[in-house]
């Protein structure tokens, strides 16, 4: 599906979606818990609703109102019925294939969308084989469908890569404290996304999970531990909230974006930094949990690290159309693993801009663009680079067709009402 984008004059105020990663965890560890959890203001978009249904086939039950969910958590789980599929959500892969070792008897066969059976597992699969459990890929290639054994994790020691995927770690630290002994999980290679890890162990306190690190590189989690029914109300996203300031920037008058949490931590957070130095327009007040951005001006270029908040490649590679001299983005090859190669579409495509954009193996540079060309984008399918490529169409003089208005369920439902309702013009939604 597609729509026409035209340039437009954004003002007002909108509130961030509520953050897809903080509803992945609170829904899996109340799932966990004994007893009954309330999460607030969950998302419910295409992801997370993965994730629930998922946690409902290992037996957990789920209660869905406008606003929140009632979660009656089930600590032994139950064999699933039938095949889980988790659709497009990586986070729901990576975590219940973890947690489908719990269950006591029995095997669950996981899978996903067509992107999800490329994506990497076999650093997952083979850190819980030496944790005692039998996981292997269907096909035998390391990638899903994933098949996983019952009866538990006997814990130890396992060996994993950092520089995939966190979500590997995540999924090993809420699963092994219900681990039989005590496990080790070390960390080789460079540790990337470290503050979706944070995130994870943040929410593991909140319900009452015990686990240590040594700088990312050890992590020693306590076995038997008992996860506890807990409320919890879930944080606007970063992630959402950084393609609004996005917009805000390139075609934006004054942009108000509410519903943020300073105080959890969020990877996409580091925007706020990046503002900063790319000399934006902005004001945060972190009380009242908002941020106002202006547009328009020029912005300064430079050399950002991005291993540790991938997601916030497509956002600051449109935002570089508008920067002098250039952008340059490194430290994010693991995002050619995400959805698509983000690496290599986002090149290709804002090429067609006219701008001038270098692949990198690790990243990309962007080069200003004085007037943006319109041209035809193709997001492939990708929730991320659908929203960030209309910010670009925005801000360019003639109208551009974005390609992919589908994918947006998957992380933000509600995104064209809320761009529509700062001022932007687009036809076909």
């Amino acid at each position: 599906m597609s729509i026409k984008v035209f340039k437009s004059d954004l003002y007002g105020k909108v509130k961030a979606p509520s953050s897809k990663s903080y509803t992945h965890r609170a829904v899996v560890l109340s799932s966990l818990a004994s007893g009954r959890s309330r999460v607030n203001k969950p998302l419910l978009a295409r992801d997370t609703i993965a994730t629930i249904k998922a946690c409902q086939a290992l037996g957990s039950s789920i209660d869905r109102k406008e606003n929140y969910l009632y979660i009656e958590g089930n600590p032994n789980l139950k064999t699933p019925d039938d095949i889980i599929n988790v659709e497009n959500s990586g986070t729901t892969m990576r975590l219940i294939t973890a947690i489908a070792s719990l269950i006591p008897k029995g095997y669950s066969i996981i899978t996903g969308d067509e992107s999800i059976r490329s994506r990497p597992m076999q650093p997952l699969i083979s850190a819980l084989s030496s944790l005692g459990v039998e996981c292997y890929s269907s096909r035998q290639n390391g990638l899903p469908p994933i098949i996983v054994k019952g009866g538990g994790i006997k814990g130890g020691g396992a060996q994993i890569r950092g520089d995939i995927s966190s979500q590997f770690i995540s999924a090993l630290l809420i699963a092994t404290p219900k681990a039989k002994n005590e496990t080790l999980i070390r960390v080789y290679g460079k540790t990337v996304s470290r503050p979706y890890i944070d995130a994870t162990l943040s929410m593991m306190r909140i319900f009452g999970g015990n686990a240590t690190h040594k700088d990312y590189r050890e992590y020693i989690i306590p076995p038997k531990q008992d996860y506890q029914s807990t409320d919890f109300d879930v944080p606007g996203d970063f992630s959402s909230a950084s393609l609004l300031m996005a917009f805000a920037l390139l075609a934006g008058k004054k942009v108000t974006i509410e519903n943020l949490n300073f105080s959890l931590p969020q990877a996409d957070m580091r925007i706020l930094n990046i503002l900063e130095k790319i000399e934006a327009d902005f004001s945060v007040d972190r009380l009242k949990g908002k941020i106002t951005l202006s547009g328009g001006k020029i912005l300064k270029g430079g050399e950002f690290d991005l291993s540790d908040s991938p997601d916030l490649l497509p956002v600051l590679s449109v935002i570089a159309l508008k920067a002098k001299p250039r952008i340059i983005i490194k430290g994010v090859e693991h995002a050619r693993f995400k959805e698509t190669d983000r690496i290599s579409i986002i090149a290709k495509e804002l090429r067609k801009f006219g701008a001038n954009v270098q692949e990198l193996k690790d990243g990309i540079v962007v080069d200003y663009c004085e007037e943006l060309k319109s041209c035809s984008l193709n997001s492939y399918g990708d929730h991320r680079l659908f929203m960030a490529f209309c910010a670009a169409a925005m801000a360019s003089s003639e109208p551009c067709i974005v390609e992919g208005l589908e994918s947006v369920d998957v992380s933000y439902p509600d995104f064209i009402k809320d761009i529509k309702s700062l001022g932007a013009t687009i036809e076909g939604a």
